[in-house]
């Protein structure tokens, strides 16, 4: 690419970021970096009746977390700020006013109730109600008003909008760049408001306005603002902008994991699965809701899962770093169809990630987890046995019998495999034990399996016991490493304390 590659995220301000949100966040990042370009954070807050305290910061530090932070924007800086709308106010009017004179758009004065009035007669008449090139005729706007009425109205301070005059029976085509060619016709679409009664501009003015003076190049947003880009494309056109428009593509909707409608946190709680980067606390009700980053999610699983709704690497690789993704990553492996979200994939990518962890890492994580004092060393030979059954972190807390002796022994096993025979063959093992001077692993295997032929003895008359004596539990890893990593003393100890308390 000639020029260099600039891509905003542009979030509002009303609530906690969907993972949705992060998703498109994090393919406009991988995009930036693919081509060696800005990723910039722009903050869309022209609806102020919807702002929310705190969500600003929220988004902030959901893409500082996932590892996708911005290199311009809002909280950086850059030479194109400032990036928050709500301090950009004074730059949208003259475009609006622009457009007026140019004969692209005009004053409408009608009421909320007036527009509620032309809905339900057009429902009464069977037909679906659009503020456009045919109903405006009949509306109280500049087009069908005389020029002295429309400047008393003004003169005498009447609220006004100002709507987008659209051509009638008039093709829009974009080329986009996951879709391919976009066509709609202006008898399809209606006048949007381009300015509030407020003084505010809508998002439709407002973002093209900054996304033109950013030199944005690259406007990758999700699927739902599809509908709305043949307005920005005429807008373009319309400012005298279509030579330096930039490149589109939208993004498929992630659905539900039965495929049947968009993901929501309603189905997150129903599910039992964040849909949120970070735990978020609504500042008006205090409920809160659960965050990947709170229930145990690695940042690279998290970025790993929400890379793969929508996209693919057209290979059989799923693990990605980063970096891979980076290199990986191109729109036009970007589907079109809505990509359903699957808990259970989720939950896999965070089990490989946290295999891939060193020993020394996860022991550094599970220290706070846990209530023994342990020296790291030792816990970082039991995160080694650990990580092979764990999904998260906090589950390496569940076996509890490698920081201290057991109190209670699985009933299950006791019931089934304890004999009358069994303490006798305790012994003999407890015995054979003791004579084994390096008490590694391979060694207490060695002579586990020679006592058993050597007594022909059978697995299932020994090891349950063995284990449940040591461990409580009836089932685990490999009871010759957990041996091993508690040691002799301490397994021979278990071994003789447990077989008095069944006797």
């Amino acid at each position: 690419m000639s020029e260099r590659v600039r891509v905003r995220f542009a979030p509002s301000p009303t609530g906690p970021l969907h993972i949705g949100g992060v998703r498109t966040a994090l393919f406009n990042y991988l995009f930036a970096k693919k081509h060696g370009g800005d990723f910039i954070l722009r903050i869309e807050d022209t609806d102020q009746k919807r702002f929310v305290e705190g969500a600003e910061e929220y988004v902030i530090n959901s893409l500082n977390w996932a590892g996708i932070p911005h290199n311009e924007g809002q909280g950086v800086g850059g030479e194109y700020g400032p990036y928050k709308q709500s301090e950009r106010m004074h730059l949208y009017k003259e475009y609006a006013d622009y457009l007026l004179e140019n004969d692209k758009a005009y004053y409408a004065f009608d009421s909320s109730e007036e527009l509620t009035e032309a809905r339900e007669r057009s429902q009464k008449e069977g037909k679906t109600f659009a503020y456009d090139s045919i109903t405006r005729q009949y509306l109280k706007n500049s087009t069908s008003l005389s020029a002295d009425e429309v400047k008393e109205r003004i003169d005498n301070g009447e609220a006004y909008v100002i709507r987008m005059k659209l051509p009638r029976n008039e093709e829009v085509r974009f080329y986009d760049e996951i879709r391919g060619w976009v066509i709609v016709n202006t008898a399809n679409m209606d006048d949007k408001v381009l300015y509030k009664s407020d003084g505010l501009p809508t998002y439709h003015l407002a973002n093209i306005v900054d996304d033109h003076l950013m030199k944005i190049t690259h406007v990758i947003r999700g699927e739902e603002w599809l509908p709305s880009a043949p307005l920005h494309v005429l807008l373009y056109k319309y400012l005298g902008w279509e030579d330096s428009m930039p490149k589109f593509a939208h993004l498929p909707l992630i659905l539900k994991p039965d495929g049947k409608g968009k993901l929501s946190k309603r189905d997150g709680v129903k599910g039992g699965f964040p849909v949120f980067p970070l735990e978020w606390k609504d500042p008006a009700s205090g409920e809160i809701s659960a965050g990947y980053r709170e229930d145990g999610y690695f940042k690279e699983a998290f970025v790993n899962m929400l890379a793969f709704l929508g996209w693919n690497p057209g290979t059989e690789q799923e693990i990605f770093s980063l970096d891979e993704l980076v290199e990986a990553f191109s729109l036009d492996r970007v589907g079109k169809s809505g990509a359903k979200f699957d808990p259970v994939k989720t939950k896999w990518y965070n089990e490989q990630f946290l295999r891939m962890k060193s020993n020394e890492e996860l022991a550094s994580l599970l220290k706070p987890l846990i209530d023994f004092e342990v020296e790291d060393g030792y816990l970082a030979q039991v995160s080694e046995l650990l990580k092979e059954r764990a999904v998260f972190v906090s589950d390496m807390t569940e076996d509890s019998f490698y920081f201290e002796a057991p109190t209670e022994f699985d009933e299950k096993t006791i019931r089934k495999k304890w004999k009358e025979n069994t303490p006798s063959i305790i012994e003999a093992m407890i015995a054979k034990f003791e004579g084994i001077q390096d008490f590694s692993s391979e060694n207490v295997e060695v002579a586990f399996k020679q006592y058993l032929t050597d007594n022909e003895l059978g697995m299932g008359a020994v090891l349950p016991n063995f284990r449940v004596l040591v461990t409580g539990k009836g089932m685990g890893p490999s009871m010759f490493q957990i041996a091993a990593i508690l040691g002799k003393e301490e397994t021979l100890n278990r071994l003789k304390s447990g077989l008095q308390k069944f006797k």
